[in-house]
């Protein structure tokens, strides 16, 4: 199993939600006040002979016109054509932005051979939902074209790939476990989505449920180190991949 990170880029979004590239190096953050400044990186596996993508980032595209996630998928050896599953933790646009892409000015499956594994609630919530989190003309574009396998609760799509229903950071936010007998590959999407919310205990405002978001985390660290599990950080902005330890009691990210 090989693990490749697709980094996105860095944006800031204040309480528009709305998505603006920032780069350090030429942007100033007192100019964008009231706003959080994240990565965005979703993660491509090569399993045996399958390409899986955990959650598609943003969707958006170079000055060329390219969609960053498939220049990101060719750059690592692969072709975007050949993903065989999308694995969601959940549907809010900066996950699912990447579902698709324009061309030309028409909106097109940026993985159309690829089935795209949903748990059924947030299915549900993304087009019941008021929140501007949601973009719904993606999931109409999605259910008319894609591949859609709707899952509930927790289990196994595979042998290899498990998935558990967390909750916490939206109601129907899900966790995945992936395994080729040897290494094990955690993606904990925003439950654990940075390194840092390990080893700081807190509860975050935007958390559909931040007391439990904060137990999980603690829940999904100890497991990571008895078990040692290559954790994937979607938003990290130091470590995108980590192994978790144990010292004295407190997280140590390796």
């Amino acid at each position: 199993m090989q693990v490749y990170t697709l980094h996105e880029g860095s944006y800031s979004v204040d309480a528009t939600k709305k998505f603006i590239p920032f780069d350090p190096s030429i942007h100033n953050a007192k100019d964008r006040p009231a706003s959080l400044f994240i990565h965005v990186q979703p993660f491509l596996i090569k399993l045996n002979d399958s390409l899986i993508l955990l959650d598609t980032g943003l969707g958006y595209s170079n000055a060329e016109g390219k969609l960053h996630l498939h220049e990101n998928i060719k750059n690592a050896g692969f072709d975007p054509a050949d993903v065989e599953l999308v694995l969601m933790s959940h549907l809010h646009f900066d996950h699912s932005g990447g579902m698709v892409h324009n061309v030309d000015g028409k909106m097109e499956l940026s993985f159309p051979n690829a089935t795209c594994v949903i748990q059924r609630g947030e299915w549900e919530t993304a087009f019941s939902s008021t929140s501007s989190s949601y973009h719904t003309d993606i999931f109409d574009y999605v259910q008319r074209n894609a591949q859609i396998k709707l899952i509930e609760g927790n289990g196994n799509l595979t042998p290899e790939i498990g998935y558990e229903l967390t909750g916490a950071h939206c109601p129907y936010h899900q966790v995945f476990l992936i395994s080729d007998g040897e290494k094990k590959v955690f993606f904990g999407g925003d439950v654990l989505p940075e390194p840092e919310e390990l080893i700081r205990k807190f509860i975050a405002k935007y958390d559909f449920d931040g007391r439990k978001a904060m137990e999980l985390r603690e829940e999904f660290g100890l497991k990571a180190a008895e078990e040692k599990w290559n954790c994937l950080f979607y938003h990290s902005k130091s470590k995108s991949q980590a192994f978790i330890e144990l010292d004295d009691d407190r997280f140590k990210i390796v």
